[in-house]
């Protein structure tokens, strides 16, 4: 039965994210392992909607460690867990907590042992900034003591590079550049804090090749540099190699957008929608403290709310007036949301 609902749940946010991103692809697919035991690391910038694009479009459905503050209430963490999301406690948390990471550690041992997928962000936190971040080790303690206590385990490492747009636009667009796999035994050694060492360097020189890595020192100038230069953030190789020859090597295929074509049909989705746009406008959006947050919400909001509204909608017109009239406002809402965000 839980096989049933992944496989639901999965194919009801892929129809959301398909309504949500104007443009998605994916690099590399094929090196994603189709079975056996793997660790997914990524880069982190857009709160949950990176989570979401991992286990929609990876290829294989992954456990995934999730800050533990969004499973305080017991409904919610049922509902979380159910989705194979496991808490993981920071020392914000508090430090009676962190020993809750042992089990949980424990929990990712076997699960690797069985030959699952265990997915997490080793930044250790999100932030929309277009940099790789400092890599925390909470990740290397789950695969070298995964291969501790089950030194026969094949277990390989993927890293994935997510690349968007504009990641707190609608509708924005969005690359997940997949890396090859690592074997995680090449980086065992007799010397632990070595190999540690190791491996966190090589994941972050992976991360730093699948998606932008502007360098901190300048990062400011050089973020102003790139948007001047109208650089296309989805192709990071492109964007690295712009930088590294000091902007004399930064020729992008930029995509054609009808500004106000686009305009009119995402202010006509907002008519045909307007009581969820209204929420989000006036009671959502001014409630979000993090940049980082406004895509998950709207996003949120689209996949639960707007649905709602629409069977509202259909079933009052289908009470006063004839069948066809619920099904032309369906039809409408569906293309005037599909040319909002597709053109």
């Amino acid at each position: 039965m839980k096989a049933l609902w992944l496989h639901l749940v999965r194919a009801y946010l892929r129809m959301g994210l398909f309504f949500y991103y104007r443009r998605f692809h994916t690099v590399n697919k094929e090196a994603v392992p189709k079975t056996g035991p793997l660790v997914i690391l990524s880069n982190h910038n857009n709160a949950l909607m990176d989570a979401l694009l991992i286990a929609t479009r990876a290829g294989r459905f992954s456990y995934f460690l999730t800050r533990a503050s969004v499973f305080t209430n017991p409904r919610i963490k049922s509902f979380l867990m159910s989705l194979n999301m496991l808490p993981v406690y920071r020392v914000r948390d508090g430090w009676s907590t962190i020993q809750n990471n042992n089990e949980i550690f424990e929990y990712c041992r076997e699960l690797l042992h069985k030959g699952k997928v265990v997915a997490l962000f080793p930044e250790g936190n999100h932030n929309i900034r277009r940099t790789v971040r400092p890599l925390s080790k909470g990740f290397t303690r789950i695969i070298f003591e995964t291969l501790e206590t089950y030194p026969e385990t094949n277990l390989k490492i993927i890293p994935i590079g997510l690349n968007y747009e504009q990641a707190d636009a609608f509708a924005d667009s969005v690359s997940m550049v997949i890396g090859n796999p690592l074997n995680a035994t090449d980086f065992i050694s007799d010397n632990r804090n070595q190999d540690i060492l190791n491996l966190k360097e090589a994941v972050s020189d992976n991360l730093e090749v699948l998606t932008t890595h502007i360098p901190a020192d300048n990062y400011d100038k050089d973020l102003e540099t790139l948007e001047k230069l109208q650089v296309n953030f989805l192709y990071p190789s492109a964007v690295n190699n712009c930088i590294a020859s000091n902007y004399k090597d930064c020729s992008f295929k930029l995509h054609y957008k009808p500004k106000v074509l686009k305009s009119v049909f995402k202010a006509l989705m907002c008519i045909v929608l307007f009581v969820p746009y209204a929420i989000w406008v006036w009671f959502v959006k001014p409630r979000i403290n993090e940049i980082e947050f406004v895509s998950t919400f709207r996003f949120a909001i689209s996949v639960t709310l707007v649905p709602i509204w629409i069977l509202f909608v259909v079933i009052v017109l289908n009470t006063f007036f004839v069948a066809s009239v619920g099904l032309g406002y369906i039809l409408l809402t569906l293309l005037f949301s599909l040319l909002a965000v597709k053109l």
